[in-house]
Order: C-alpha cells, then structure tokens, then sequence
C-alpha cells in the first residue's frame, strides 16, 4: 500500500520560504499543502506558485485546518518561539530556520515541549549539511586530523544593508541582533564539534552608525578555549574579498573548510623526500581544488545554479529532515533542538562580554528645517535609497511626512517627528485610502523586483495602476512618479537622449524591469488622459551618495567588492546623480506649477566615466579596484547560451528573448541631457567635478571601513 505524501505547510512569504519551497516541491513522498502569511497576497502568490491549495493569514487558522504534518517556520526570529510552541502544541512537527529562538532558554523550553508531545523538531543551520564538511567531521572522526590544537572559522562578507539600508530588518535593530542573526553559521560548528567555548573574549571595531541612532559594530573577533583548542572567530561585515572559511589544525593535518564555496582541503605532510616534497604537496592541494571545483561546477550547471553551496546546504537540511520524519528515525544531531539550543547559549555568552563595549543609542540631531507648511506628503517606496533622502528633503522643506511602508519601518527619527511610517499592504485598496487620508501630494517609488514578466505586471504594473486610481479617489494636488532612464534605447552614442525621446519601440526584448517601469507610466498616462490623474513622472539616472551600494549594477557587473566588469570599454559618459540632488529634484517636480502633466530626466551634468568612477573610488579607499573593459558583445552570447539552457534543461517558458540592443543600452552609450529639468524645475546639480567626487564617493565611505 502507497503511503500518503507528507503534507508540508509554509509559515512566513518572504525571502527565505523560496529556497524551502523550491526544495520541498522536488522531495519525493512530500507536498506543498499550505502557505501561510500576514499577507494574503504574499501568500496567495507564493502558493500559486508551487500549487498549494491552500491559503492562511494566521496560524492559529492553518493549525485549525489540519492541512499539516509539518510546518517551516520561517517567520522573523522574534516570533520563532511563539509560532513553533503553537505548532508542535497541536501536534504537528516543525521545521524552523536559524536562529532557532532569540534565547537559550527558550530553545530548551521548545526541545522539552517537542520530546514531551513525541512530535519531530528541526533546525536548518546552514552550512552544517554540505559533503565537504561531511568530510572535515570524518577525518576528525578517524583521527587522519588528529587531536586538535587551533580552530579558525570565518564569516567576512560584506552585510550592504549596514551602509545602504533597509534599516528595519529585524537584525539591525539592536547590536546583539547582528550576532544572533550571523552567529548560528558560525557558533553552529563550535556546539558540533566541540559543545563549548570558554574564556570568552571580544574584540569590536568599524562603528557604523545606522539611521535611528544604533550603532553597530561591522568587526567582531571572538577568541576562547574549546576541548584544549584556540579558538577564532572572525566576523567582517565591511566591504571586500567573501571568505567563510573554518581552518582546523591538528596534530596531524590541516584541514580548510570553505563553506562560501563547498570545498575542502587537507594538507598532510608528505611522505617523499626533501626535494620532491615541496612539489608534491602543492600537486596535492592542487588536485584537490580541482575535483571540488569540477563537482561543484558540475551540480551547479545542472540545477542551473539552483545547488549552490548556500542552496544545496538548506537541500540537504531538508531532504535529511524529511527522510526520518518519513522513518521516525531520530533528526540528524546537526539539525536537532538541542544542538541548537547549545549554538544560541554560545551566542548569548559571547554577547554578554561584548555588551560592555556597545554604544548607546544616539538621540537625533536637531535639523536646519523650515516652518511647518501644514501640508502632508504620502511617500511610497520611501524606506529606499533615495526615497530615505527624499523623506527627510521633504521635512526639511516643511511638509510632514507618511511613509508607506510594509514593516514597521526604521531611520526617520527626528526632533521635529515631521515624518511618520504607515504599515499597510500596496495591494490593498484599504490601506491605500487610508493611508491618503489627508494627503496633499503622493510619490511613487517602490518598485517590484521579479524573476518572470507575470509578476512585474501583478506586482508592480497592476499596484501602480491602483495607486494612480487611490490618488484620483483621494483628489491629491500632484502624483510623481519615479520611472527609470533604462526605458529608453541608449544604445547609440550618436543620439542624445532627452525628455522628447520615446522609449524604445522593441522593449518586450528589453530586460524585465526597463520595460515594467515603462509600462507602469504608461498605465498612469491612461489615467492622466481619461480621469485626469494630476501626473508629474521623474526618471533618476544612475544615483550614487551617501547610503548607496558600492556594488551598483547600473554602473558595472560586479564580480565581488574590487572586481567587476565594465559595460563595454567604459570611456563613455555616465548619467550619474547625486541622491541629494535627486531629492531636490523631486520636491521640485511637486511644487513647481509649471511641472504638472511633465516628465523630467534627472541626470548630473557630465562628469565621469565608467573608469573615471572607478579610478575615483580606488583613490578615495586606497584599493586597487579591478574593472575590467568587456565588450558587449560578450555579455549577448553568455545570455543567449542562458536563454537555452533554461528553455532545454529547466523547461522554463515566458523567457525574454536576448537583445543586443538591451545590453549596449546598460552600458549608457547615448549622451544625456539635462537642460529641460534645471529649466522648469530651477534644479542645480552639482556642477563641479572635485565636489562631486567628494560627495558621492568620498564622503560616501563605500566600503563602510572606519575612518578614524
């Protein structure tokens, strides 16, 4: 007799519930039954997505269904407790992902309450379920490592939301959040290899104050004794080369575990002579790198990178997982409560000795604002990059603020609490009147990021056309909208590109997110002619200053923090702005008159080229910054290799066809102008050169390194 799938139940739509999803739906005897979200939408789309049937919006209702055998928790970790105590209560197993709980004796109270109701508990700590850490834990188990003496793990790997935002995920909003949040992939391989950790001592430096007041520390070294072994841990959270690496030492081998890249090296005296050895070992070492990068550059093509090392530990986490629930075998120690419970208590002494050298909560400071105007302006999208900027431009001016926002939001804090945060959903017609209430002007600048043309036209065309529709219910004064210049064809030097040009008439070959923008001003234009929607439409060009990202792909094809690819040979003129000058251009597309039923390109004046960039980031970080000149052809032939490899291997469908054209325009090769936007909205850019530099690059401090 077939015995019946194992029905799988998702708690939490967000980032990490793909990667569970994309496994689940491949295991074999399991099925997607249910997704759960405060979200309905988020839930439905991820459901619809992997043909769950069914939807929920609490857990108290998903447990009532009895639709579960066993639930990921994947909700935010403050909320891990709550949730896997509700679900294993009713007698249902829990998957949860890391950190198990935000407190040692919270895990323990979780692992006692799973033994006493006899239903499965997991934990996926990533990184613990890979095949070459497999091997490192065999040859320490078969004495080949022998009796160890130094223990070095590491986890150097840039956090971009430390120097660019966003500001209110759940990890950033205390110090000791950032080690609860990283620890587990670090602390998780002291509690299995050894279970303790004592003499505890903390090293803190690179202070990087985030906008709220917190400051966090973006350099930890964590050192102590473990089983008679020296213990490192290292963690970086600033710009620069990725290493996650754990090196043990023992007396007979050393081993290198790179968990980043799922490889393994052992380093063994060698048994020839004098002359020879030296050869040989380096022979060795090599041959080794190699089968690990063939296997992995193997299983990577194959799952079209779908196996990475990040994806394929969580895989095997889960496949492990799912295969005792299937036997009622115990769960595999590295995903068990109580390994679990240890890593968190590793956590928490470690924080303990830290806690003395955290900074207190700096109040916000005073701002050389004007006069209240009495005026309310709705911005969405506002928790961003620039729209961070333009809240507080806004303030500045006058006006009072109301930042849609799906969390709680974070950053705005100021003396005069001219800006406030409104939590709703932008697909909800509600929330949207709600949040109108009152409003005299609203800016557009969220913006969806998806991977098929179906999602930019669910989540970002159709929530467009509503908010356009919300705004003529309320009877705003003005709605700006912020378009992108990657709608037009900037793929000839020949043809400068003013407000005047039209969008490129192939945009259907054109990547997804030139043509949903163009699409979203088109939908806005319809209403502008048919309700007489009040439009003003921006187009920012490539925006750098302070809070921005140093990896910014409008400007190259990062390969890392000093290495990337330029978009052709880079001699071109970028259309780089400033964000400060983009926020001024913005509170000037809603008040000058003049502006209403307009569109404006806000690019800088002419200042710097690809290399020219480049060379002015090196100089102001002291790195020597690789950007390597690619023609663009290259690019073309890479994606229409792509392109079929997804249609034969993935059977994907809806794919963009490739487009040289589309390519050559990421490279910027026509001349912008900027003319018509200085003219009726009185801007002035930035117009000097050394000034420029200064404030988007300098004083942007883009590796997030301190400079005292």
């Amino acid at each position: 007799m077939q015995k019946k799938p194992i029905r799988a139940a998702l708690l939490g739509a967000g980032y990490i519930s793909s990667w569970h999803g994309n496994v689940l739906r491949k295991l074999p005897g399991v099925e997607i039954t249910a997704v759960c979200d405060l979200s309905r939408n988020a839930a439905q789309q991820l459901a619809d997505q992997y043909g769950a049937p069914h939807v929920f919006t609490s857990l108290d209702d998903l447990l009532a269904a009895n639709v579960a055998d066993c639930v990921h928790v994947l909700t935010p970790p403050d909320h891990h407790k709550a949730a896997t105590e509700q679900i294993l209560n009713a007698g249902i197993s829990a998957f949860v992902e890391k950190p198990f709980a935000t407190s040692a004796d919270d895990c323990r109270e979780l692992h006692s309450l799973s033994t006493d109701k006899k239903v499965a508990l997991g934990v996926n700590q990533n990184f613990l379920m890979l095949p070459s850490y497999d091997r490192l834990k065999r040859d320490i188990k078969n004495g080949t490592i022998g009796p160890i003496d130094t223990i070095e793990i590491n986890w150097q790997f840039p956090l971009t939301p430390l120097r660019s935002g966003p500001f209110n995920l759940w990890m950033l909003r205390k110090p000791e959040y950032l080690l609860l949040e990283l620890g587990p992939h670090l602390f998780s391989f002291i509690a299995d290899l050894f279970g303790e950790l004592k003499n505890v001592e903390v090293s803190l430096r690179n202070p990087i104050e985030i906008p709220g007041g917190i400051t966090h520390h973006q350099t930890w070294q964590v050192t102590g004794e473990a089983n008679n072994a020296a213990v490192t841990i290292n963690l970086s959270l600033v710009e620069g080369h990725d290493n996650r690496s754990l090196r043990v030492r023992g007396i007979g081998a050393v081993a290198h575990y790179d968990f980043g890249e799922d490889t393994y090296r052992l380093e063994r005296a060698s048994l020839n002579d004098i002359v020879v050895a030296p050869l040989s070992r380096q022979f060795s070492l090599a041959g080794q790198s190699l089968v690990a990068g063939l296997g992995n550059a193997f299983r990577q093509l194959k799952s079209l990178n779908a196996l990475a090392p990040y994806g394929f530990s969580i895989h095997r986490a889960i496949e492990s997982f799912y295969g005792s629930l299937a036997t009622g075998d115990a769960v595999d120690n590295r995903l068990s409560a109580d390994l679990a419970a240890r890593t968190i208590e590793l956590i928490e002494n470690t924080t303990k000795v830290a806690t003395p050298q955290f900074i207190p909560v700096k109040q916000p400071e005073s701002r050389d604002a004007k006069p209240s105007r009495n005026e309310t302006m709705l911005v969405i999208g506002g928790t961003g990059f620039i729209g961070r900027a333009l809240c507080h431009a806004l303030a500045d001016e006058g006006y009072d603020v109301r930042v849609f926002s799906r969390g709680s939001g974070s950053g705005f804090e100021r003396n005069d609490s001219r800006i406030s945060v409104f939590t709703g959903n932008l697909k909800s017609d509600d929330d949207l009147t709600s949040a109108m209430n009152g409003v005299s002007g609203v800016y557009h600048l969220a913006k969806a990021t998806e991977s098929t043309w179906e999602g930019y036209l669910e989540n970002d065309v159709a929530v467009t056309s509503r908010i356009g529709e919300a705004c003529i219910a309320a009877k705003v004064r003005r709605l700006v909208y912020t378009g992108t210049i990657d709608s037009y064809d900037a793929s000839r030097p020949d043809r400068p590109i003013t407000e005047d040009t039209p969008f490129d008439q192939d945009l259907e070959r054109r990547n997804l997110y030139a043509r949903s923008k163009a699409a979203c001003e088109a939908e806005l234009k319809k209403l502008e002619q048919s309700k007489g929607l009040p439009l003003v439409i921006v187009r920012p060009g490539i925006v750098i200053g302070k809070g921005g990202p140093l990896q910014h792909w409008g400007i190259a094809m990062w390969r890392g923090a000093t290495a990337c690819k330029l978009w052709g040979d880079g001699r071109n003129i970028m259309p780089f702005v400033l964000v400060d000058d983009v926020a001024d251009g913005l509170v000037a597309s809603m008040q000058a008159e003049n502006a209403l039923g307009k569109s404006f390109n806000l690019i800088g004046d002419p200042m710097l080229s690809g290399r020219d960039y480049f060379n002015a980031v090196g100089e102001a970080s002291g790195v020597a910054m690789r950007a390597q000149p690619t023609p663009i052809w290259q690019y073309y032939v890479v994606d229409v290799v792509k392109y079929w490899l997804k249609r034969v291997l993935a059977k994907r469908s809806g794919l963009t066809k490739p487009s040289l054209r589309d390519w050559k325009s990421r490279a910027q090769l026509s001349p912008f102008k900027n003319g018509y936007a200085k003219q009726e909205l009185d801007w002035h850019p930035e117009a000097d050169r050394q000034q420029f530099i200064k404030r988007g690059i300098v004083d942007a401090n883009l590796f997030g390194l301190n400079k005292e």
